[in-house]
Formats: C-alpha cells, structure tokens, sequence
C-alpha cells in the first residue's frame, strides 16, 4: 500500500513540516527524520489515536517529492498535497507574495492578494481534503481534534510562499537577512507595517465606493446652477464569497461575523491606503463608521476623471451609474479653410489651407451651439445636461470656443488625418475630416472591397483583377490632385496599368492633359511600342535627341524622355503643362539631393505618379525621396523625417513609429508581389516580354557603315559565295546590336556607355537583384558572355559563366552554388548551357541576343521554367530598334512564311532572300 502525508503547521510557515505514515508494509520516503505520529484513525462510533512510523520534511524539501508523486502509485493526501503544493507555486511564480509578521513575531511571506478566482478554487480544493492528509490530532486537545481543512491548506501554501524565495543567495541580493534568510528572525516590531500593506489585498475582506448622483435632478432643459452633492457610499466585498456585496454602515457592527474577525481592521486600513491616491478618503478616518463622503463638484470631476487608476492600484474599485455620468467626447475636425462654393473640387492642393474645428459630442451625438455656450458659461466641471449628469474639461471647453481656428498646411493636416490624431498643446487629440475635405479623405482611404472598374474601351488588353485594382487606386488619387507610388514587382504590367490611367484621364475634363513619361534611355522603345500596342491611336512622341521638340503638344499625348534629357532640358519640360507626370523606374531619384531628383522636383505641373519595383533598396531615405516628390511635405523634411522615422525604424526597436509612417503611407504607395495570395492564381507559369532596346551612336554608325558595304559586296556575288557573305553580315549584325567591342573584336575594350543592351541589362540585374531575385543570362556568343561576365563584376554584381569549355565537376559545382542562392546572376553559353541543366533557382530568363529559333529558346528558358520551380519566371528579350533583330522579332511573332522558313533552318533561309529582300530586311530604320 502507498503512504499517505498530513501537513504539521510551523511558526514561521517555512518550518511546517510534511509528515509521511502508512500502515504495515508501505515503503516510506528514503529521506527526511524518522519519529513517532500519532494518528487518528476510525474506531468503532468514534476515532481513536495509534501510533505509527512516520519520517517528516520541511515543506521546501518535501516539494520535489509531491511534484512527482503522480509517476508511481500514491494515497488520496500525497495527492492532495501535490495538487496543493503546484497551487502554491503558480501563486508564486504569479508574484502573489505579501511581507508578514507570524504569531510568533517572526518574519514570513504570505501567498496574496488572492483573486477571487484563487480564493473559490482554494475553498473548493479544502472541502475535498481526505482525513488522511489532516490525521494528526491537535496538540493538548480534549477532547481530541482535527485541524479544520481550509485553515490548513491556508497555512500550507502560506509555508511554500515562505520558503521558496529564501535561497542561499537571497541575503546577499537584499543586503539584510530578514524575509530572505532561511533562519526565522524575530521582527515583532514590523507586524503594524506588514499588517497595512496587506489589509484588504490578502484573503480578507476588501472595500469599494459607490458613487450616487443628487436626489434632485435639476432642470431638464438646461444646466442646473445650484450647489450639487455627491455621495461615495463606500462597501465592504467578501474575498470568499464575491458575491456577498454590502454598505459598510449596515455591516459594521456585524462585519467580524460575516466577513471575518479583521474585517474592520482591514477596511480602515485599505480606506487609509487610498488616501494616498485621492485625499478626500483621510475625512472618512476620524469618522467612527467610515461609511460616506459628500462630495464636492471638483471632488467628484477629479475622482472620475484623474484618480480611478490610482484607486484601482490602491484596491480600491470605484462604482458609478454610468447612465448618469458621461464625459464629453472631442474630436479636432479638420476642414478647409474656406469652403467653395459650387462643387467639390477634384485638386487636393499642397497651397490649401485647413483649419481645426472642435467637435463635442455626447454620447456620440454632436452638440448643439447654444449648448457648448452653455456649458462654458457654467464654468462648472460637472453640470446637467440633456437629463444626464456630464463631466467638463474646462480646458477642452475654452479650446472649442477659440474664435480664431488655427491654420494649418495642407500635408500637415493630411498627415494628422492618416495617423488619425494630432499635438495640440502637448496633448494628442483624435481628428476627423471636416467640410468638403471628408469626401476626399474617404476617397484616399476606401481600402475596402471594390467592385473592379471597367477598362478604358480604347485599352487593348485584357487587364487582370490585381491591374484593375491597381488602376481604380491610381485614378481615386490622380483625380484628387493626389500622387501616387506604384511599387509592383517587376512583370506584373506597371506600364499597361499606367497607360489604361492616362486613358481614363482623358475622358474627364477636369483630369485631362498630356503625360509626360521620363525614365531610363533603355525603356524608351519600350514605352514608344507598348502605347502603341495597348493605346492605338494615341500621339506619342520622344522628346529626345537633337531634334526634339516640345511644340504643339496634342491636349491627350505621351512625351516620353529620358533623366538625362530632362535635367538638359528643365527649363522646358517644367515649363509646359502636364495632366501627369511618370517617373518609370523612380529608383533613379532615390539620392533626394542628387542633381536627377533635384531637376525632377522643378516639373511641377500636374499630378505625379511613381512607377518602380524597388521603392527601398538600402535605407528609408530613399522611400522619403521618392513619395516627398509624389506627394510633397507628407512626411516632412529629409531631416525632420530622419529623426522622426528612418533612425528609429532601422534601429530595429520601434514598431509604434514604423506603424506610424505605414499610416502616412500605405494609403499612398501600393506594393504587391509575385507570390501575394491574390496574384500568383492570376500569373501564367511563364511571361514574355520583347524589350526594345536603342542603339548608341557607336553602333548605328558601325551598323550603317556594314550594311552599305556588305550590300554592296553581295550584289555582286553568287552562289555560295553570296551566301557565305549574306550570313556574315547577318552576324556582324548582330554583334553589333550586342556590343561593337564584340565586332571590333577588342581586347580589352571599354564596355560602359557603348551598348544599348548593357544599358537596360543593367536596368533590368538591378531590379531583380534588389528584390532578392536571381536570373539567368543566354547569349549565342562565348565572346559576349565573357564581356557581360567582365561588365556585371564592374558593376558589383555577382555572377558566374558557364561555356562549353567549363569542365564537367565544375559545371556542376557552378550549378550548385547558383541553386543555393550564392550567385544572383548566371551567365550562360546558349549551345552549352541550353539544355540538361535544373536551374529552378532562377525567377528570371534574360535572352542578350536571338537565336532566332524559339524552339532553342524555349529549351533554355527550361532551365528555369521547369518542374520543381516554385515562382512564376519572367523571361525577357532584347532587341534592338530599328534594326535586323527587330525585323526578325516581327516575323517570327507574325508566323510568316519567312517566320517558318527561319523556323526550320535557322539562318541559312536568310540567304536565299533577294538583294531588295535582304536590304530591307538589314537597313536600319531611325525612329
């Protein structure tokens, strides 16, 4: 059989010891002192006492036992106790520990202040203590007795409560022995101390106030000006029965009985202890039933609106109908500051003026004038109003009667509305939209399900939801007078999203106007052929070169022009009229006083939208560039902005201030992914891009100059010396749209500034590798690969080559770090590299030249676009303008009978073409 344990209370409760008996044949505990228990035990129609074996332990040195009583058999009481002992440690691991001084005089933690929740749980966990945990008779008694259960129990977490703290280092920590030596130290003289900080928050009683408004309620239809009296009726709570709620003045004489023996003892002492909080409680202590406090007008304002807190920490609960006191809550409107009249305008203005208008309200239900008059003419902080007892802010009061509003700038009052609060004074006050300005602000920030719009019926192209949501959010804010970010990933269509919005701009009034499009020289064919193929119809023209010119700007054109013209040209451009201006890849104005950011900030004519994928590359900085030229002052000076945001963001530590900017922003800046939930069903598993690429002035001179000799050598030749020469201008050709130290073939040749492909293979390495993205670079020329390889380490990118000399254990280990994500950039030999290869690592496919066989291309897009590949891939093409490669993508993209002659032997069909055929096919053609 298992042995049973009773508790034997000590003085202090860390010397109670766990006495562990059984009857003949149960193994007792190994440890602890053997002696000699008398037991009680049934004996006939009474109880009898037998001594038995028994080894007792202090509690601290019994726990470990009780803790693992559950691993073996055991009696009813070793698992009381074990239930009791893992009770008393969730209290202490709670912090529940109060300082007392024991019967004894002696210093002793106690387990408290309970929650009701612990003092139910605690009388439950009592009234089911088996006989056998409480057997031992109590000492001297006659006729014989038992301790009582909950006493006991009491006495028993109180001891874990006493010992558990007192290590050997707890002296040390606190410099003195008493409540951290394990040696009991006689403190006689602290008992009044440990008895008043404990009064009310252990398991006695505890009190509360309950306030009662006048019995007279005063004048219903307007402010009643006589002289008001509260009541504060304060009550007396059981901590064991929570229920059991009543007036002290009914209870005093009673309170022993029914709440225990220190009942009064301790509601005087909880009454003295929330005097500290609020001081009107020290008139309740001369008063031999400290049962009620009339209250003054400001009494009772500080006590319900400055000190519940205060009470609350003291233990002291405060109780009013709330029916009866309401505090009036304020709101800042912020409004323009002169209306308009007619309608509502469309331009959000940096040049408006706002001002602050308070609103009052009760109950959510604004007030009148004649009311807020009223109350300032109180001059009372509690007042009746509307048959309802009000708390008055005298200072909120005299602000919302201010005749002079403040004024305030138009992003300064946009930024208190995003952020939803405003400094006014040093105090932070809620704002609201006011006047014409709420229908704008709710239009900036509807972020709630849309119904998707309908496309511009001039658009050509099916746009998909995340593009039509894209393109409703950009047209909300443009036709508010508004910038905007768009900060979609690479891929997922910014510039037919844009040209939809030019589109739908030009079918309003008040919204139309040319846009002016600037953004890299390599994205210039780009744009040109994109609004031609998604806008037919639609004036386009490049405002670049030597012959550009701005005059006779059609009302709905695109002027498309790169930074470098645009800082040669400020002058003009900032100087005509623009419904929109587009900064396409604006991470080229992310250095805020670099000369192209700084230019870009003087086109000041109409509204401004940011395209780009990266809209933070290294720092916040470059945010704050970019959206204070969308929407200028909305987060501030660069410095200001620095020391209010970006240092404390990058730091890594404030989250309140990070969600703060997100407020200003978010409603701003739309930024989605490739692999956002709403996207990725949306995503064929592979997209095709042609990017036009234009030739530098080295290479349309070279390329002109080889065309016309070559032509020349080829009308006067036949056979198979013909087309020996026709497929060597054909690949002359095409070295030249690569690179003319390709052609030249340069030993160590200068690469920067001299190749239109490297100008937008630099474009397009860049984004994918701030998005932490990887690609793949096929080029049909060992030569240009070496070169792009040379380039790209130039540049700091990392990247590799793979040719058709690279050894096999090499070729292998290249593969290996390029699909663990150690290089960004693959370069590859398209005959080497084109088939047998899993690089599924790779989110992006760049094709530098042609093979002119889209069957060999698609075997090398399969590297990536394989199974195993997790992420949509982007495949992209670079052709040159105007040139054999461009003329070649157009065949090819028709199916033509050329196409499929080129299809099905590659180059060789080229040769058969006629010299008129051939000219027309190689001549280069000058946009």
């Amino acid at each position: 059989m298992a042995h049973c344990a009773a508790f034997l209370p000590g003085d202090p409760p860390r010397t109670g010891v766990l006495a562990f008996f059984s009857g003949e044949g149960a193994q007792l505990p190994s440890v602890g002192a053997a002696v000699q228990l008398p037991i009680a035990h049934p004996r006939g129609s009474g109880v009898g006492v037998r001594t038995r074996n028994a080894v007792i332990l202090p509690v601290a040195e019994a726990l470990p036992l009780l803790l693992t009583a559950d691993t073996g058999p055991t009696s009813d009481s070793v698992a009381f106790w074990a239930a009791a002992a893992r009770f008393a440690l969730r209290l202490t691991a709670r912090g529940l520990l109060l300082p007392g001084v024991s019967q004894g005089g002696f210093d002793a933690w106690r387990a408290g202040p309970l929650t009701d929740e612990d003092t139910v749980w605690l009388a439950r966990l009592a009234a089911a203590m088996p006989v056998e945990a409480h057997a031992v008779p109590l000492p001297g008694s006659a006729p014989l007795q038992l301790a009582r259960q909950e006493p006991l129990l009491r006495g028993f977490v109180d001891a874990v409560a006493d010992a558990v703290p007192r290590t050997r280092a707890a002296p040390l920590a606190t410099g003195r022995p008493a409540f951290a030596d394990l040696a009991p130290h006689h403190i006689p003289e602290l008992r009044f101390w440990a008895d008043e900080i404990a009064a009310g928050l252990d398991a006695g009683p505890r009190v509360s106030l309950r306030v009662e408004p006048p019995d007279g309620d005063g004048s219903p239809d307007g402010l009643d000006q006589d002289t008001l009296a509260f009541r504060a009726v304060v009550q007396l709570h059981s901590a064991r029965h929570p229920s059991l709620v009543m007036d002290l003045v009914r209870t005093w004489s009673d309170a022993p009985a029914l709440f225990g023996p220190r009942a009064q003892d301790a509601a005087r002492a909880m009454l003295q202890r929330g005097a500290r909080a609020w001081p009107p409680l020290e008139r309740l202590a001369g008063q031999p039933v400290p049962d009620e406090l009339i209250l003054t007008e400001g009494e009772l304002y500080d006590l319900l609106h400055n000190s519940l807190e205060a009470l609350a920490m003291a233990g002291i609960e405060v109780h009013y109908p709330k029916e009866l006191i309401h505090d009036l809550t304020s709101t800042a409107l912020i409004e323009p500051a002169h209306n308009p009249r007619g309608d509502i305008p469309s331009r959000f203005a940096p040049e408006l003026l706002l001002r602050f208008r308070w609103h009052l309200a009760m109950n959510g239900d604004p007030l009148s004038q004649d009311e807020m008059n009223a109350l300032a003419e109180a001059h009372r902080p509690v007042v009746r109003l509307r048959d309802q007892w009000v708390l008055v802010d005298p200072e909120l009061i005299r602000g919302a009667l201010e005749p002079e509003p403040r004024p305030l700038g138009a992003m300064d009052g946009l930024s208190a509305l995003l952020t939803g609060a405003v400094e006014i004074d040093s105090q932070t006050v809620a704002v609201e939209p006011g006047g014409w300005l709420a229908t704008v602000f709710h239009r900036i920030e509807d972020t709630g399900p849309r119904a998707l719009p309908d496309p511009p019926p001039e658009l050509r192209a099916t746009l998909r939801d995340y593009q039509l949501q894209g393109l409703d959010w950009m047209d909300r804010l443009t036709s508010s007078g508004l910038g905007c970010c768009l900060a979609d990933d690479m891929g997922l269509g910014k510039t037919v999203t844009l040209i939809a919005l030019h589109l739908c701009r030009q079918r309003r009034p008040a919204t139309a106007g040319p846009t002016l499009v600037v953004c890299p020289a390599s994205l210039l064919g780009n744009w040109e052929k994109e609004i031609q193929r998604f806008a037919p119809g639609t004036p386009t023209r490049r405002y670049h070169g030597a012959q550009r010119t701005l005059n006779g700007i059609r009302p709905d054109e695109f002027i498309l022009t790169t930074y470098a013209t645009m800082r040669q040209d400020i002058a003009s451009l900032g100087s005509a009229t623009w419904g929109l201006v587009v900064a396409d890849e604006a991470q080229h104005i992310k250095n805020p006083v670099g000369a192209t950011a700084r230019a870009l900030r003087t086109v000041s004519n109409g509204v401004r939208v940011a395209l780009t994928g990266t809209p933070v590359e290294n720092n916040l900085t470059e945010l704050w560039s970019i959206m204070d030229w969308t929407i200028p002052g909305l987060l501030g000076s660069l410095s200001d902005f620095r020391s209010s945001y970006a240092t404390p963001i990058e730091r890594g530590d404030d989250p309140a201030t990070a969600e703060r900017l997100a407020l200003l922003v978010r409603p701003f800046l739309m930024r989605r992914r490739k692999s956002d939930p709403d996207i990725v069903p949306e995503l064929p598993p592979k997209t095709e891009t042609d990017h036009a690429v234009h030739l530098t002035r080295e290479q349309a001179a070279l390329y002109e100059a080889v065309v016309r000799e070559s032509l020349d050598a080829i009308s006067s030749a036949s056979g198979a010396g013909r087309r020996s020469l026709v497929l060597k201008l054909i690949t002359a050709l095409k070295q030249i749209c690569n690179h003319p130290a390709q052609y030249l073939k340069e030993s160590s040749p200068k690469l920067a500034g001299r190749s239109g492909k490297f100008a937008l293979l630099d474009e397009l390495v860049d984004t994918i590798v701030s998005e932490g993205g990887a690609t793949l670079v096929f080029t049909q020329y060992v030569t240009m690969a070496r070169m792009t390889l040379r380039h790209l380490e130039t540049r700091g990118i990392t990247a590799q080559l793979l040719h058709g000399n690279t050894p096999v254990n090499q070729r292998e280990e290249m593969v290996a770090r390029f699909q663990r994500g150690e290089v960004p950039v693959f370069v590859l030999s398209l005959r080497a590299a084109g088939t047998g290869l899993n690089l599924t690592h790779a989110g992006h496919v760049i094709h530098f030249d042609r093979w002119w066989n889209p069957a060999v291309e698609a075997q090398a897009t399969d590297r990536a676009h394989r199974i195993g590949q997790t992420l949509p891939v982007q495949v992209h093409r670079l052709i040159a303008e105007g040139t054999v490669e461009e003329r070649v993508a157009h065949l090819l993209a028709a199916k033509g009978a050329l196409a499929e002659a080129v299809l099905g032997s590659e180059n060789t069909a080229l040769t058969e073409l006629s010299d008129a055929e051939l000219s027309r096919l190689v001549t280069l053609r000058r946009s």
